[in-house]
């Protein structure tokens, strides 16, 4: 039996990007997680953008993803705020976040955004293109819908 919370943990450890929702605007995010597992989505932005404001604010959004690489689509849904935790911050620090702030991890327009799950619904995708392909082939000789993964809705405030 699958542990969805566990494999959806796992894969978006591996996901380079997805679609903050706030208020209806999307806006691309490169999601963090942390070697010590707290739970969190961890997001660098700036400040006066619409998911620093939303952080602020303590509102509930939504993160969207769909990576084909990862083999993980879906939604989760969570609460932001802002965090002046350094040492995240530290943890999470790319080449990549290096290229939006002048002054490095120590520019005054950086936010660290902290995204707390609350619930969601993902799909884990078959990891091989081999396997999609059979099933695809298979499907449209039987008529049977193709199976290449697994649905699953998540309550992230309900112990695992």
């Amino acid at each position: 039996m699958t542990d969805f919370k566990k494999e959806f943990w796992k894969r978006l450890s591996n996901v380079k990007s997805g679609l903050l929702d706030v208020d209806g605007r999307l806006f691309p995010m490169t999601p963090n997680l942390t070697p010590d597992d707290d739970g969190a989505i961890w997001f660098i932005t700036s400040k006066g953008t619409d998911a620093a404001d939303a952080a602020e604010a303590g509102k509930t959004i939504r993160f969207a993803l769909s990576d084909n690489s990862a083999g993980l689509h879906g939604y989760v849904n969570g609460k932001v705020s802002t965090s002046p935790n350094q040492e995240k911050l530290e943890e999470i620090w790319s080449v990549v976040a290096s290229a939006w702030f002048e002054d490095g991890k120590y520019d005054p327009d950086l936010v660290l955004v902290k995204f707390e799950p609350q619930d969601g619904e993902i799909w884990l995708s078959t990891d091989s293109g081999a396997v999609f392909l059979f099933e695809t082939i298979k499907a449209n000789l039987t008529h049977h819908e193709p199976d290449v993964g697994q649905r699953a809705t998540l309550d992230f405030k309900k112990a695992a």
